[in-house]
């Protein structure tokens, strides 16, 4: 068996787990309203905020459609009736994502990693979960010398469904080129979103263990726990083939 594509999910696998939330973000907005609005309380504003996000969330692990960080203030300012889109705009923009910035590392290994696989022939990609626009990630990703290696990077941001569903495994199969599913690798550390799901959508798939998030009875093809791993196991599968 020929492998033409191996894809990466982002978050845990090609970068170390963070558990991003954005209550840094809400409480930013939720002072900035709490100081133009009379009797706003930032508190009492910021937790409804993070309500606003986790149900955005577990709506989004129930149905899998996906949504933009856009969707998710529209959302905020319906529920509170006030513009949070536009409190975030002014202060979060400039110190939300420089203040995450320190957190975000490349795994140290995934150049060389993905510079080898480059170097069999294989196509490269990365489809994310994410809520965050796309230039949040092209800004690591081009600060660590990944983007130009990585041939198309697919934010759900930016698409009509996120992982598991099937959906978002086809638009990054066809992003790829890849007419044969079980030509593609997906490589990622959640068992439910990318295994389970990179797996129904016909694809060979390779679980990093991430124990900080939820285990789902599913089986991989492979499981490693460095990324220079996969050249091993690509060539076992090429071999075999």
């Amino acid at each position: 068996m020929t492998i033409d594509a191996v894809i990466f999910d982002w978050g845990g696998t090609l970068t170390p787990f963070a558990n991003i939330d954005l209550e840094d973000m809400w409480r930013l907005a939720a002072r900035h309203l709490a100081e133009r609005h009379e009797g706003g309380d930032e508190e009492q504003l910021t937790r409804q905020l993070m309500d606003v996000e986790r149900a955005f969330w577990d709506r989004t692990a129930a149905d899998a459609i996906s949504g933009s960080l856009g969707d998710l203030l529209t959302e905020a300012t319906d529920v509170l009736g006030c513009d949070v889109t536009s409190a975030v705009i002014e202060e979060a923009a400039t110190q939300y994502l420089d203040g995450w910035t320190p957190h975000i590392t490349h795994d140290p290994e995934a150049v060389e990693t993905i510079i080898a696989l480059r170097e069999r022939g294989l196509r490269i990609g990365l489809l994310s979960n994410t809520h965050w626009p796309r230039t949040f990630h092209e800004r690591f990703l081009e600060r660590d010398g990944l983007a130009s290696l990585i041939d198309q990077r697919l934010y759900t941001s930016e698409m009509t469904h996120m992982k598991p569903h099937p959906e978002a495994f086809r638009a990054a199969l066809e992003a790829m080129g890849v007419g044969d599913a079980s030509r593609a690798v997906f490589v990622g550390d959640r068992p439910f979103d990318d295994i389970h799901g990179a797996k129904a959508a016909g694809m060979r798939a390779v679980l990093r263990p991430n124990g900080d998030v939820p285990a789902y009875d599913v089986q991989p093809d492979a499981e490693i726990e460095r990324l220079p791993e996969l050249l091993a196991l690509v060539e076992h599968w090429e071999r075999r083939g």
